[in-house]
C-alpha cells in the first residue's frame, strides 16, 4: 500500500434540506471488479486504468479527479463528466482524556454521523457506522433514540476509514488504523449490500488492505442475513446478546420477538466459521437487570458447545437512560461464573465516555457524555 499521504480535507457542507443525489455513478462505492467493468464499458480503458483510479480513491483518498495526476487530462475530464466521488465531509474531531477521538462527519445531504478511534494495546481500533440512525430500537442504546434516516452508501462507510487515516497522519505520530469494528451507529446487516461492498473495498490490497482477521461486524441478530453473511465475507462476527432468556432480551432488543434466542443460537451453530476463529458474544451488563450470577449461569448454558468468546460491556450511561452501570463486583462475579465454565471472557471498559464516544453512546446530533 502506498505511503503517500491521504488527501487533504474537503470543507464540511452546511446543513441542507434533503438535496437531490447526483445521478452520476459513485466510483468510490464500487469494488475493484465493479470499477474495472465500468472503466471498460464506459471509457473503453484497460484494467490498468481501473487499478490506478482505485488506488487513488482508496489508498490515497483522492476527493476529486484532478488530483489523479498520473491520468491524462482528457481522461480526468471524461471521469468528471461521467462519474463522481462520493463520501463524507469532516466536520470536527473531539478528543477524550484517554486519547479516544470521535470524528463528526457530515453527508452531502446534511446528515451527521460519528466514528470513533480507540487506542487499544498500542493499536488504533476504529468503530464504524453503517446507518444514519437505527431502527432496531435496543433499549440501552443512545443511537436508538435517533430514528433511522437512511443507509450509508459503501463510499460513506469506507470514507470513515480514509478520514481516520488522514486525522492520524495529521497528528504526525506514525499511527494508522489497525482494526475495524462495525459497531457504530446502525445495524450493519440491515444495510447488507453496502456493508458487504465496503468490506470488500477495505480488504482489497490495492486500497487500505485491512486483513479480514482485523475486521469485526456486530449484529443484534438479524437471522436471515446472518445465514448469508459468513459465506459472503470472511470477517469476524460479533453478536449483541445482552440477555440470558427471551423475556429479558425482548425487553432490550425488540427483534427478539421475531428471531428469538433459539433461532439465533441455532443460526450461530451453523455459521461458517473459519479455522481458529470464534464468534464474539457481546453482553451489556445492566445493574439489577441482567448482571446476576443466575444470569451468568443461564448464559453459560445457552452458549454451551458454541465456538465463541464472551465480551462483557458494563453499561455506559447517557442522558435519560433508565439503566445504570453495574458495580465492579457484579462484573467480576458474572465473569467468574463464565470462566469457571470454560469460557474465554474479556471486559470492555469504557473509553471516550467524556465525549460521548463509548459503546452505546453514539448519536449524530448531540454529545452523550457520561452521567
Amino acid at each position: 500500500m502506498s505511503e503517500l499521504p491521504i488527501a487533504s480535507p474537503a470543507p464540511a457542507p452546511a446543513p441542507v434540506a434533503r438535496a437531490a443525489l447526483d445521478p452520476r455513478p459513485d466510483l468510490k462505492a464500487m469494488t475493484h471488479a465493479e470499477l474495472a467493468a465500468w472503466v471498460a464499458s464506459e471509457l473503453g480503458e484497460s484494467r490498468f486504468r481501473a487499478d490506478q483510479i482505485f488506488h487513488w480513491l482508496h489508498a490515497r483518498g483522492a476527493r476529486d479527479f484532478d488530483a489523479m495526476s498520473n491520468l491524462s487530462k482528457p481522461l480526468r475530464a471524461s471521469l468528471a463528466e461521467r462519474a463522481r466521488i462520493g463520501g463524507l465531509a469532516l466536520e470536527d474531531v473531539m478528543v477524550a482524556k484517554d486519547g479516544t477521538r470521535k470524528l463528526l462527519l457530515r453527508t452531502a445531504q446534511g446528515d451527521r454521523i460519528e466514528s470513533v478511534l480507540i487506542p487499544m494495546d498500542e493499536r488504533i481500533t476504529q468503530c464504524v457506522s453503517s446507518q444514519v440512525g437505527c431502527k432496531i430500537g435496543c433499549d440501552f442504546c443512545f443511537t436508538a433514540r435517533m430514528p433511522l434516516r437512511r443507509n450509508l452508501t459503501a463510499s460513506e462507510i469506507t470514507d470513515q476509514l480514509l478520514w481516520a487515516q488522514h486525522v492520524l497522519a495529521e497528528e504526525g505520530r506514525g499511527e494508522r488504523v489497525a482494526n475495524l469494528v462495525y459497531m457504530g451507529m446502525g445495524e450493519p446487516l440491515d444495510n447488507y449490500d453496502n456493508v458487504v461492498r465496503s468490506l470488500r473495498i477495505i480488504m482489497d490490497d490495492r486500497g487500505q488492505n485491512i486483513s479480514s482477521r482485523r475486521i469485526t461486524v456486530s449484529s443484534s441478530g438479524v437471522v436471515p442475513k446472518l445465514e448469508r453473511f459468513g459465506h459472503d465475507v470472511p470477517v469476524n462476527l460479533a453478536i449483541s446478546l445482552n440477555a440470558s432468556h427471551d423475556a429479558q432480551r425482548t425487553e432490550l432488543i425488540p427483534i427478539n420477538k421475531v428471531w428469538n434466542l433459539d433461532k439465533l443460537i441455532a443460526t450461530l451453530r451453523a455459521y461458517p466459521l473459519q479455522a481458529r476463529r470464534r464468534i464474539t458474544m457481546e453482553y451489556v451488563l445492566l445493574a439489577d437487570f441482567n448482571d446476576t450470577a443466575d444470569d451468568a449461569q443461564r448464559v453459560a448454558k445457552l452458549l454451551r458447545g458454541l465456538r465463541c468468546k464472551v465480551n462483557l460491556i458494563p453499561f455506559n450511561p447517557w442522558p435519560g437512560a433508565k439503566y445504570r452501570r453495574p458495580s465492579p463486583e457484579a462484573v467480576d462475579r458474572f465473569a467468574q461464573v463464565l470462566v469457571d465454565r470454560g469460557y474465554t471472557v474479556t471486559v470492555r471498559y469504557s473509553k471516550g465516555d467524556d465525549i460521548g464516544a463509548a459503546c452505546g453512546q453514539l448519536d449524530g446530533n448531540q454529545v452523550a457524555a457520561a452521567v
